[in-house]
Protein backbone atom coordinates (compact mmCIF):
# COMPACT_ATOMS: atom_id res chain seq x y z
CA UNK A 1 0.00 0.00 0.00
CA UNK A 2 2.61 2.58 0.96
CA UNK A 3 5.46 2.39 -1.82
CA UNK A 4 8.19 4.97 -3.08
CA UNK A 5 6.46 7.60 -5.29
CA UNK A 6 7.24 7.20 -8.53
CA UNK A 7 6.66 10.28 -11.64
CA UNK A 8 3.33 8.31 -12.56
CA UNK A 9 1.68 8.18 -9.32
CA UNK A 10 2.48 12.13 -8.71
CA UNK A 11 0.52 12.89 -11.99
CA UNK A 12 -2.31 11.21 -10.13
CA UNK A 13 -1.72 12.80 -6.54
CA UNK A 14 -1.63 16.13 -8.59
CA UNK A 15 -4.85 16.68 -8.02
CA UNK A 16 -5.08 16.44 -4.33
CA UNK A 17 -1.47 18.27 -4.31
CA UNK A 18 -3.27 21.43 -5.95
CA UNK A 19 -6.41 21.79 -3.90
CA UNK A 20 -4.52 22.05 -0.82
CA UNK A 21 -2.06 24.33 -1.79
CA UNK A 22 -5.14 26.63 -3.37
CA UNK A 23 -7.22 25.85 -0.09
CA UNK A 24 -4.26 27.90 1.91
CA UNK A 25 -5.85 26.07 5.50
CA UNK A 26 -2.26 23.95 6.02
CA UNK A 27 0.66 24.31 3.90
CA UNK A 28 2.83 27.30 3.39
CA UNK A 29 3.48 26.66 -0.04
CA UNK A 30 2.92 28.96 -3.02
CA UNK A 31 -0.94 28.27 -4.28
CA UNK A 32 0.06 28.66 -7.99
CA UNK A 33 2.88 26.63 -8.06
CA UNK A 34 2.91 25.02 -11.34
CA UNK A 35 3.21 20.98 -11.34
CA UNK A 36 6.51 20.54 -12.30
CA UNK A 37 7.86 22.96 -9.11
CA UNK A 38 5.46 21.12 -7.24
CA UNK A 39 6.91 18.02 -8.49
CA UNK A 40 10.66 19.30 -7.49
CA UNK A 41 9.48 20.34 -4.05
CA UNK A 42 7.69 16.89 -3.25
CA UNK A 43 10.12 14.28 -4.81
CA UNK A 44 13.17 15.67 -6.02
CA UNK A 45 14.58 17.88 -3.28
CA UNK A 46 12.98 15.21 -0.13
CA UNK A 47 15.19 12.49 0.44
CA UNK A 48 12.50 10.31 -0.09
CA UNK A 49 9.40 10.49 -0.90
CA UNK A 50 6.15 7.59 -0.75
CA UNK A 51 2.35 7.27 -1.63
CA UNK A 52 -0.19 5.46 -0.05
CA UNK A 53 -2.36 3.34 -2.84
CA UNK A 54 -5.49 1.45 -2.49
CA UNK A 55 -7.27 -0.18 -5.16
CA UNK A 56 -5.55 1.89 -8.03
CA UNK A 57 -6.09 5.05 -6.34
CA UNK A 58 -3.79 7.40 -4.59
CA UNK A 59 -4.69 7.70 -1.23
CA UNK A 60 -1.55 10.20 -0.04
CA UNK A 61 1.69 10.86 0.00
CA UNK A 62 4.71 12.01 2.12
CA UNK A 63 8.32 13.12 2.00
CA UNK A 64 11.12 12.45 4.27
CA UNK A 65 14.12 14.93 4.13
CA UNK A 66 16.42 16.21 7.18
CA UNK A 67 15.23 19.37 8.79
CA UNK A 68 18.67 20.69 8.85
CA UNK A 69 21.89 20.32 8.15
CA UNK A 70 25.02 19.52 9.92
CA UNK A 71 25.12 18.80 13.85
CA UNK A 72 20.60 19.09 13.57
CA UNK A 73 20.99 16.81 10.34
CA UNK A 74 20.19 13.45 12.94
CA UNK A 75 16.26 15.48 13.04
CA UNK A 76 14.02 14.37 10.14
CA UNK A 77 11.06 16.24 8.58
CA UNK A 78 8.20 15.10 6.73
CA UNK A 79 5.04 16.44 4.85
CA UNK A 80 1.94 14.65 4.44
CA UNK A 81 -0.64 14.89 1.84
CA UNK A 82 -4.03 13.37 1.85
CA UNK A 83 -7.10 13.37 -0.41
CA UNK A 84 -10.23 14.76 0.54
CA UNK A 85 -12.33 11.60 -0.03
CA UNK A 86 -9.45 9.76 2.24
CA UNK A 87 -9.71 11.98 5.15
CA UNK A 88 -10.66 10.57 8.64
CA UNK A 89 -10.32 6.70 7.58
CA UNK A 90 -6.58 6.30 9.14
CA UNK A 91 -4.55 6.98 6.24
CA UNK A 92 -2.42 9.65 7.76
CA UNK A 93 -2.10 7.89 10.31
CA UNK A 94 -0.54 5.07 8.34
CA UNK A 95 2.02 7.40 6.68
CA UNK A 96 2.89 9.16 9.92
CA UNK A 97 3.76 5.64 11.40
CA UNK A 98 5.52 4.48 7.86
CA UNK A 99 7.63 8.02 8.10
CA UNK A 100 8.82 7.02 11.68
CA UNK A 101 10.00 3.65 10.66
CA UNK A 102 11.85 4.78 7.19
CA UNK A 103 13.53 8.27 9.41
CA UNK A 104 14.89 5.39 11.71
CA UNK A 105 16.19 3.24 9.14
CA UNK A 106 18.11 6.14 7.65
CA UNK A 107 19.70 6.88 10.61
CA UNK A 108 17.57 10.14 12.03
CA UNK A 109 16.75 9.88 15.50
CA UNK A 110 13.85 12.79 15.86
CA UNK A 111 11.25 13.93 13.94
CA UNK A 112 10.30 17.83 13.86
CA UNK A 113 7.35 19.41 12.08
CA UNK A 114 8.19 23.10 11.49
CA UNK A 115 4.75 24.73 11.30
CA UNK A 116 1.45 22.90 11.95
CA UNK A 117 -1.36 24.99 11.40
CA UNK A 118 -3.20 25.67 15.13
CA UNK A 119 -6.44 25.41 12.85
CA UNK A 120 -5.49 22.00 11.76
CA UNK A 121 -7.17 20.40 14.56
CA UNK A 122 -7.46 16.89 12.94
CA UNK A 123 -3.52 16.95 12.20
CA UNK A 124 -2.49 18.48 15.73
CA UNK A 125 -4.63 15.75 18.00
CA UNK A 126 -3.28 12.77 15.54
CA UNK A 127 -0.05 13.83 15.65
CA UNK A 128 -0.05 14.37 19.73
CA UNK A 129 -1.86 10.80 20.25
CA UNK A 130 1.72 9.28 17.96
CA UNK A 131 3.83 10.81 20.63
CA UNK A 132 4.72 14.63 19.04
CA UNK A 133 4.79 17.27 21.29
CA UNK A 134 4.07 21.15 20.85
CA UNK A 135 7.36 22.53 21.58
CA UNK A 136 7.30 25.70 19.65
CA UNK A 137 3.94 27.98 19.10
CA UNK A 138 4.58 30.65 16.30
CA UNK A 139 2.11 33.35 16.90
CA UNK A 140 0.29 34.14 13.76
CA UNK A 141 2.91 32.30 11.52
CA UNK A 142 0.35 31.26 8.44
CA UNK A 143 -1.87 33.33 6.64
CA UNK A 144 -5.06 30.93 6.48
CA UNK A 145 -7.28 31.87 3.39
CA UNK A 146 -10.32 31.92 5.76
CA UNK A 147 -9.04 33.11 9.26
CA UNK A 148 -6.61 35.25 8.80
CA UNK A 149 -3.67 35.06 10.49
CA UNK A 150 -3.38 32.04 13.04
CA UNK A 151 -0.76 30.61 15.00
CA UNK A 152 1.60 27.52 13.68
CA UNK A 153 2.92 25.12 15.85
CA UNK A 154 6.82 23.57 16.29
CA UNK A 155 6.14 20.17 17.12
CA UNK A 156 8.73 16.98 17.52
CA UNK A 157 9.05 13.56 18.52
CA UNK A 158 12.30 11.90 19.63
CA UNK A 159 12.67 8.64 17.39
Amino acid sequence: MIRDMSETDFELFWPTFQSIIQAQETYAFEPTLSKEEAYELWCVQPLKTFVYIENGTVLGSYYLKANAMGPSSHVSNCGYMVCEQARGKGVAKKLCIHSQLVAKQEGFKAMQFNSVVSTNETAVSLWQKLGFEIVGVLPKAYKHLRFGYVDSYVMYKWL
